[in-house]
């Protein structure tokens, strides 16, 4: 079954020391009293919870799978059930949400930690209870006061969960196409007619209630996204008592049968009539709807670094078990029939490799939640404008970049583990099939791409971009001069540069023919992605370094892992800056006719 325990030394490295939180929530009055204890405290209590109550069904429940029973019915895998009501009551939904509505009203950050761990214990159970915190979100920031006292105490405790339907059999990415109707009732509601397929959590039996929310168009909208419109639909119509009522029309007709993430139904969802209520202004759903979109793509960016961790651990215990062959060197375990793997160099290539994605993804990905928080919360203005520009900037690379590193990482597992990889019971070709649906949805990873250098970068003239260069040159400039970090600075100001540089030359080019920023989105992202990581490295070097004289292991570990990833994994940019480069024309010039 393989095994979990939450990187707690770790976490509290990122949180605590690298990122200063305590002094951070001092700025933001909602949370200036919240210290670190208090969050070392949930954290430790998530990874128990994590690691006890939702682990133990990863494997059971992909084996399992989810089973329709027809007329709309879905049936979880055993166990998934009683694991959500467990943690319902233990109040784990309630903890990133408003007090207002019943919530505890902890920072992003905490709750971003959470469902690391949530992911790594179990990805396609997490993703019940994460898709119901991103209508939370929407619902908080567009729904009207009506709206939030009948459905966020509910979603907020739990006791209802929320989906987001968007994709339809001939549109997923391309919304402007979507056909589902919604005309208005004499009530001041809406009956909405259509089809949603891949639908997470779109139906189970976890819950008494779905709150699904809905894309739709109105009589007489424009075409394209200008006429889409956002509608609360229930799968219960809320009774007056604030329980549920009479039935909706909206009906699971299927699940698909999947490649991963066999634990999560994955819903086609018809619409026949089904009553909606309009949240926030006629045509204008989808800046609704990116409020939960936007947390749903920070919410895979996490599943991609929980998989990372969970099949680092795994395979580091294996790597130290497994006899294989001797080392190129000599015995390092003479008394045994053979040395363990962990002595040979490429087993070590790609440990230190999941390691090195796993622990700065857990930076990037701590720092863009806290950045979160001082959007929202911060009493400095200026401070909130700047935080507003890095999330922006940033979600894409997060869902991009962890995700297609997970999959790299999750396929190491495999190879480490050999022919026990491959075979099921050791858990490892699950992560696999798991990790590999994140790379697709949520937008693909070429749409994160095109995202990010067509409209976050590009479409402020680098604004945003400029923004984080800027912490990386206050670090390069306030670093550059101490010795012992010349081999951590040096490489952080040279890729600085470089995509400073590689963004101007698109930029220039594409003014030209904007296909050269199709050409060059998949690329640059990476590029981009290891600019943030090389940040990160360069920040944790520090840490330890500031931490030598102290002899931990701990810390010694960390900078010997910052070495790793200067030295072997910050190279591939010489490969993506150059295929950037190359433009559209080896692709764009091919005759149709040759393909």
């Amino acid at each position: 079954m393989g095994q979990y325990a939450a990187p707690i030394r770790d976490m509290q490295f990122v949180l605590h020391e690298l990122l200063n939180v305590e002094a951070e929530l001092k700025h933001m009055p909602k949370h200036a009293e919240l210290d670190a204890d208090t969050i070392n405290q949930v954290l430790e209590e998530a990874g128990k919870f994590c690691a006890e109550v939702v682990f133990p069904l990863n494997q059971s429940g992909d084996r399992e799978g989810c089973t329709y029973e027809g007329d709309g019915v879905v049936k979880t895998p055993a166990g998934f059930r009683e694991a959500y009501r467990q943690y319902v009551e233990a109040g784990w939904a309630a903890l990133g949400c408003d007090p207002e509505y019943g919530g505890q009203g902890l920072p992003a950050f905490v709750n971003n930690a959470l469902y690391e761990m949530l992911n790594s214990a179990n990805q396609a159970w997490t993703m019940y209870p994460g898709l119901s915190h991103g209508a939370y979100e929407c619902l908080h920031a567009h729904g009207t006061p009506e709206q939030k006292s009948v459905y966020l105490p509910k979603l907020v405790s739990g006791e209802w969960t929320g989906t987001m339907c968007l994709t339809e059999p001939q549109c997923g990415t391309d919304l402007g196409i979507l056909r589902t109707k919604a005309e208005p009732n004499s009530d001041g509601s809406y009956a909405l007619t259509g089809t949603k397929i891949f639908i997470s959590s779109g139906e189970h039996d976890m819950a008494e209630n779905i709150i699904h929310l809905v894309l739709a168009r109105l009589p007489g909208a424009p075409m394209g996204t200008k006429g889409i419109s956002l509608f609360v639909v229930p799968k219960y119509l809320p009774s007056s008592s604030g329980g549920v009522g009479e039935r909706n029309g909206i009906k699971c007709g299927s699940i698909e049968h999947k490649m991963g993430i066999h634990g999560n139904a994955t819903c086609v969802m018809n619409l026949d009539g089904a009553k909606g209520w309009l949240v926030g202004e006629e045509n204008k759903g989808l800046n609704a709807m990116f409020v939960m979109m936007n947390a749903a793509r920070l919410g895979v960016g996490m599943q991609g670094l929980g998989l990372t961790e969970v099949a680092y651990q795994n395979s580091l215990v294996y790597a130290k078990e497994r006899l294989q062959m001797r080392s190129l060197t000599g015995p390092k375990a003479p008394e045994k029939a053979a040395d363990p793997i962990i002595v040979h160099p490429d087993v070590r290539r790609m440990l230190l490799t999941q390691k090195a994605y796993a622990e700065a993804g857990r930076a990037f990905t701590y720092w863009a939640a806290l950045n979160i928080d001082k959007e929202l919360s911060s009493s400095d203005e200026d401070a909130r404008r700047e935080a507003s520009d890095f999330v922006a900037l940033l979600t894409p690379v997060i869902k991009a970049f962890l995700t297609d590193n997970a999959f790299e990482g999750t396929n190491m597992a495999m190879q480490i583990y050999g022919g026990h990889g491959f075979i099921s019971e050791w858990g490892m070709e699950q992560y696999v099939r798991d990790a590999r649906i994140n790379m697709i949805y949520e937008g693909t990873n070429s749409i994160q791409a095109l995202d990010l250098l067509g409209r976050k970068v590009l479409g402020d003239m680098g604004a945003k971009l400029k923004r984080f260069g800027k912490l990386v040159a206050e670090f390069v400039e306030a670093e550059g001069v101490k010795p012992e970090m010349q081999e951590f600075v040096n490489p952080l100001a040279d890729i600085g540069e470089k995509v400073q540089k590689l963004t101007m030359e698109i930029g220039m080019k594409a003014m030209q023919n904007p296909d050269e920023v199709g050409a060059a989105a998949v690329p640059y992202l990476r590029t981009v992605g290891h600019l943030v990581f090389s940040y990160f490295w360069a920040r944790m070097a520090r840490v330890a370094l500031d931490h030598a004289a102290s002899d931990d292991a701990f810390y010694k570990a960390k900078l010997a892992t910052a070495r790793f990833y200067f030295a072997k994994l910050l190279p591939e940019t010489a490969s993506t800056i150059r295929a950037a480069r190359a433009g559209a024309k080896p692709m764009m010039d091919y005759d149709e006719a040759l393909f």
